[in-house]
C-alpha cells in the first residue's frame, strides 16, 4: 500500500461517438503529494495507475459513488485511479430504442479514458465495480471480456435479468414499456447475450483468460433470492469466483462498507 497521497477530482465531458451525444464522466486520479498538503506525506509517482470502473444502478447518476460513499479515500493510499460514467436507465444495453450504451462502458469509455489520462491497459490492473444495475455491468464487463478486465464485483446486483426483466420477472424493476425501449420487448432473455448465467456458462467452457468475480449482497437486501440463485448456478462451473453475504440492506450504508471489501479483495 503507497503513502497517504493528494486525489484529483475531475469533471470530464466529451462527445461519445456510439452514443451521439455529450456524456460526463467523473473520473479521480492519484497525484504526488506535496508538502503543503496537510495530512498527505510523498508517495511514488506512476506513468500510468490501475484503474476501477464505478457503475451506477438504476435511479442514479455518474455523481452517485463519490456523493454516497468515501471511495476515494479509499482508493487513495492504494493509488487507484476512479472512473464514474452515466448509462441512464439502459441496464449497460446497446438498448433497442435508445443509446448503444453496451458498447460505450465496455469500448469507447476505456479508449477515451486512456486517452485522457494516464491509466494503465494491462488487465490486471482495470477492474469494475457496480451496485444493483451496475452489478450486472461489472459482471457483464468481466463475463464477457475478460481480456481486458482483470477482476469485477457485483454488490447486490440485478443479476438474474429472468427475474427483474423479461416474459418470466415476477418482481419487475422496469414497467413494459421501459423494457420494449431497452431490450426490444418482455421477451425472454434467457439464453442470450444479456444472460449473465448464459455468459458464465460459455466462459467457463472456453479457453483463454478468466476475470476474478466477487459477489456480495447484504442479508436484508430484496435481491438476495437472485443473488443466491445466481450463486448456485456459478458454483458448479470452476470460474474464479466467490461469493459473500453479510448484514445489510439494497442502500448506500451497505455499499460504503461492501466497496471497503471489494478494495481489500483487490490486493
Amino acid at each position: 500500500m503507497d503513502s497517504l497521497r493528494g486525489m484529483a477530482h475531475i469533471t470530464c465531458r466529451f462527445f461519445s461517438e456510439v452514443l451521439r451525444v455529450a456524456v460526463s464522466v467523473e473520473v479521480v486520479l492519484p497525484e504526488a503529494a506535496s508538502s503543503a498538503h496537510i495530512g498527505m506525506g510523498p508517495a511514488p509517482v506512476r506513468k500510468t495507475y490501475p484503474v476501477l470502473y464505478l457503475l451506477h444502478g438504476l435511479s442514479d447518476d455518474e455523481t452517485i459513488w463519490l456523493r454516497r460513499t468515501a471511495v476515494e479515500r479509499y482508493a487513495e493510499p492504494l493509488g487507484l485511479a476512479l472512473v464514474c460514467p452515466a448509462v441512464g436507465r439502459s441496464f449497460y444495453q446497446d438498448m433497442a430504442c435508445g443509446g448503444k450504451y453496451w458498447t460505450y462502458v465496455s469500448e469507447e469509455l476505456p479508449r477515451r479514458c486512456a486517452e485522457f489520462f494516464p491509466l494503465s491497459a494491462a488487465r490486471e490492473e482495470t477492474f469494475a465495480c457496480g451496485f444493483s444495475m451496475g452489478g450486472y455491468g461489472a459482471f457483464r464487463l468481466g463475463l464477457a471480456c475478460p481480456e481486458r478486465f482483470g477482476a469485477v464485483a457485483s454488490l447486490s446486483g440485478v443479476l438474474v435479468l429472468e427475474e427483474r426483466a423479461g416474459v418470466r420477472a415476477r418482481q419487475p424493476l422496469l414497467a413494459a414499456e421501459e423494457q420494449t425501449g431497452i431490450f426490444g420487448g418482455v421477451k425472454e432473455l434467457a439464453g442470450t447475450e444479456a444472460d449473465l448465467r448464459h455468459l458464465a456458462t460459455l466462459q467457463a467452457a472456453a479457453p483463454g483468460p478468466r476475470a476474478r468475480m466477487l459477489q456480495v449482497c447484504g442479508r436484508e437486501d430484496f435481491l438476495l433470492p437472485d443473488n443466491r440463485m445466481f450463486r448456485d448456478h456459478l458454483a458448479p462451473l470452476g470460474l474464479d469466483w466467490s461469493y459473500e453475504e453479510s448484514e445489510g440492506a439494497h442502500d448506500w450504508a451497505y455499499v460504503d462498507r461492501a466497496v471497503q471489501r471489494v478494495l481489500e479483495w483487490l490486493g
